[in-house]
């Protein structure tokens, strides 16, 4: 498979602070990565670094073999990067399918797509975006960044704060879209175990170096490293 992205010695981080310290990683297209560490080591900031919010120092992002380190985040997100920030960032003054209207690009993804992906949502198409559930929303980012047609998706922490019943749906889409989609995706998420199992590769954080990498299905049969790197037990 091709590179679709790959990272060379990236020095990233916010103002003066350093977060990344030489972080190097490539992605295929059509799989997907799991971006594990404990809290504070520079996953999040992995991400923005990819979209291009944060204050990039040195080293290369390649995207498709061109260096896109110095490229502004709508450069970037018209290239094919979709982005579902924790803070997920819909409009709430918009309703659902304005807000996924309002930034459609022409591909496989339309309203019907996104409608069947997730049924919720086009029961409450007319609904304003702050009048939907913290779970529902998660669903609209999501669905928001598929309406783009992207080649990759970037999740940060897609499942954080939601129901059980709200993260097993969100669970099976995100499996839905790598595993039968091939969607490529870089997936940030606390739910270790969870997220290996629809993921094909892992890396994980400390201090904003790679101090593990390996296949998704390894870590997952590895309980000394879950628990050396994350604190994972056998019953997470």
């Amino acid at each position: 498979m091709a590179d679709l992205l790959r990272l060379e010695s990236v020095v990233a981080g916010y103002g003066e602070a350093i977060v990344l310290n030489g972080l190097s990683f490539v992605l295929e297209e059509g799989r997907s990565l799991a971006l594990l560490g404990r809290n504070g080591t520079g996953k999040t900031t992995a991400i923005d670094t990819i979209i291009g919010v944060t204050r990039h120092r040195s080293g290369r992002v390649l995207w498709d073999g061109v260096d896109i380190a110095g490229a502004p985040p709508e450069f970037r997100a018209r290239g094919g990067i979709g982005w579902v920030p924790q803070e997920r960032n819909i409009f709430k003054s918009l309703s659902v399918e304005e807000n996924l209207t309002a930034v459609a690009r022409p591909g496989r993804w339309d309203l019907k797509s996104a409608y069947a992906m997730f049924p919720r949502l086009a029961e409450r198409r007319r609904n304003l975006g702050g009048q939907l559930s913290g779970g529902e929303q998660q669903m609209l980012a999501v669905a928001r960044a598929l309406m783009l047609n992207p080649r990759l998706l970037l999740l940060d922490e897609p499942l954080e704060g939601l129901a059980p019943i709200i993260v097993d749906e969100l669970l099976g889409t995100i499996e839905r879209l790598t595993r039968e989609e091939g969607l490529s995706a870089i997936i940030v998420e606390q739910k270790a175990r969870k997220i290996l199992a629809m993921t094909d590769d892992v890396i994980i954080l400390d201090r904003g170096t790679i101090v593990h990498r390996s296949t998704s299905d390894l870590l997952g049969e590895d309980a000394a490293a879950l628990d050396r790197h994350l604190g994972v037990s056998s019953r997470n």
